[in-house]
Formats: C-alpha cells, sequence, structure tokens
C-alpha cells in the first residue's frame, strides 16, 4: 500500500509509461551503492520504479547505467541476476503467504479431504503441486467444474514442486490443497497472481525469441 500522500502510479524507467505501483517494482540503493529491490515499497532513499515483469527488469540490468544511474541521479552497482533475485524473492513470499493461509485455518490438504471441500466449501484457490500425477489433477478438476461457482472462480496454482510445499506447509507429501475463502487466501492468491505475471512475460518473450 502507499503511504499517506504518496502518488499510486508511477512511471517505469525502462518503458516511460505510467502505471499502478502495484503493477511496478521497487528498486532503491543499499549503503553500498548497490541496486535492491524494495517488494514491499518501505526502504528509506530516492527509489526507481520498473514494470513488474521479467523481462523488463531484464532489460534494466541489461542498462542500468541509463535506467539506474540516471534514476538515482548517483552510480549504481547492478550484481548480475538482478531478475533472477527478484524472482526468488517474489516467489519466497509467495510461499510465505501460503504457509500463513495454514496458520489462518484456511488450507486443506490431502486428497480425499480436498476432494470433499470441492464439494461443500467456499473454496477460492486449489493447489496441485507441480509435479503431481495427472490423474489426480484431472480427477479434482472435474469436482470443480460440477460446482458453478467454483468452476467460475476457483483459481488454479501449480507454481511449486511438492518439496517446496511441504517447506512452506511444515507437512510432508503435500500434492494437493484447496484454499478457504478467507484474507490469507485472498493475501496468497494475490502474490500468485503476481508471480505468474512477473513470469509470464518473460517465458512469452523466450518463445517469440526462440521461433
Amino acid at each position: 500500500m502507499p503511504r499517506k500522500n504518496e502518488p499510486t502510479e508511477r512511471q517505469c524507467a525502462v518503458t516511460r509509461e505510467v502505471h499502478p505501483i502495484s503493477s511496478l517494482i521497487r528498486f532503491v540503493l543499499d549503503p553500498e551503492g548497490q541496486v535492491v529491490p524494495d517488494l514491499k515499497r518501505v526502504l528509506p532513499g530516492r527509489g526507481v520504479w520498473v514494470t513488474a515483469t521479467k523481462d523488463i527488469v531484464a532489460v534494466a540490468e541489461k542498462d542500468r547505467k541509463k535506467v539506474f544511474a540516471r534514476g538515482f541521479k548517483d552510480e549504481a552497482l547492478v550484481e548480475p541476476g538482478l531478475a533472477d533475485r527478484v524472482d526468488a524473492l517474489m516467489e519466497r513470499a509467495t510461499l510465505q503467504a501460503l504457509s500463513m493461509t495454514r496458520k489462518a485455518g484456511e488450507l486443506i490438504t490431502g486428497y480425499a479431504k480436498v476432494e470433499a471441500a470441492l464439494r461443500r466449501e467456499d473454496v477460492a484457490g486449489l493447489i496441485h503441486a507441480s509435479d503431481a500425477a495427472e490423474d489426480g489433477v484431472r480427477k479434482l478438476a472435474a469436482v470443480v467444474a460440477s460446482r458453478q461457482e467454483l468452476a467460475n472462480g476457483c483459481q488454479i496454482v501449480r507454481l511449486f514442486d511438492s518439496a517446496q510445499l511441504d517447506l512452506a506447509l511444515g507437512r510432508s507429501n503435500v500434492i494437493h490443497a484447496a484454499l478457504l475463502a478467507g484474507h490469507a487466501s485472498e493475501n496468497f492468491l494475490a502474490q500468485v497472481r503476481d508471480l505468474e505475471h512477473f513470469r509470464r512475460y518473460y517465458a512469452a518473450g523466450e518463445e517469440q525469441s526462440n521461433a
């Protein structure tokens, strides 16, 4: 959230387009002059704003003298792999948000329990491990499709493998999970959308460059 009296829109230092700050990533300089991402938009100092997609952050890294040095009006040091570091930070924050859904009592795991929840609960999202067997994914998708209120609004998440889910939730062999409607689930799903958006444009650019 923007601070009091802070603009709700900023100009991307790469594209020069104006976007809501929710669609941008803020970067600041640390005491050593290194460019660091400020995902929560709370770090002190002058900020440089970049569109929140991996390809645009990669451009900012490549043209650091034009983008960051100009934006900060100072020498700006950028360690290689800035876009990947942002990706890793976003992924970590998303997994932490998932952990909070468990603490809030808004998460159900285990195939049978997830299937039962999909049939009778107000489910906001369905998580499948990226390495889940397609048969189980397909069967749960059929349950979602059988309830119109879920078919029209249940967000499907397949960003994380079972090892990541196990670590985030402090459980073993997490393959499927249902997110019950609630604030913690909403926060997690919002971060999932941000992470998917960040990666989607990069993947699309890679496909075009390889065509």
